[in-house]
């Protein structure tokens, strides 16, 4: 995957929905939206607001993990969109007293974006996705008007 191939986006909103949540991502060029489940989103949530929570949830785990065996996030990829289905990659680096180690793990975006948002790295789009999805940013710029009145 080339550098040029990839687009870094936002977090611009999460809404939620009858059927679960929204999460509106993208540039100033462009905003598209995936569906989420509600506890995902409420998840990304309390990763933005720094929310300290009684005990780990399964997303604090993993960072817990990862910390303890010297694994860092460098991003997350949203990669592909197949059915109306998106798919993401996992970028990690582990290094060590035994070397570096670069692995790439597929993995759910939401899953990517809330580790991503806990580890405070990157949130990418390939350029094959940008293009393929819908722009909203009609719908999104016309709900922020009516969200700033």
């Amino acid at each position: 995957m080339n550098d040029q191939d990839i687009i870094e986006v936002e977090i611009k909103r999460i809404v939620n929905t009858v059927a679960g949540c929204g999460i509106f991502l993208g540039t100033d060029e462009k905003v598209f939206v995936i569906y989420i489940e509600p506890s995902i989103g409420a998840a990304i949530l309390m990763q933005m607001q720094h929310v300290q929570k009684p005990r780990p949830l399964t997303h604090d785990l993993i960072g817990r993990v990862f910390h303890s065996l010297g694994v860092s996030v460098r991003r997350v990829v949203i990669n592909d969109l197949k059915n109306n289905t998106f798919y993401a990659r996992l970028f990690l680096k582990q290094e060590n007293e035994l070397g570096k180690k670069l692995v790439e793990i597929d993995a759910r975006p939401s899953d990517c974006i809330t580790i991503a948002k806990q580890q405070e790295c990157p949130i990418c789009v390939t350029r094959k996705v940008f293009d393929q999805v819908e722009d909203v940013s009609s719908f999104f710029q016309k709900d922020q008007n009516e969200f700033d009145a």
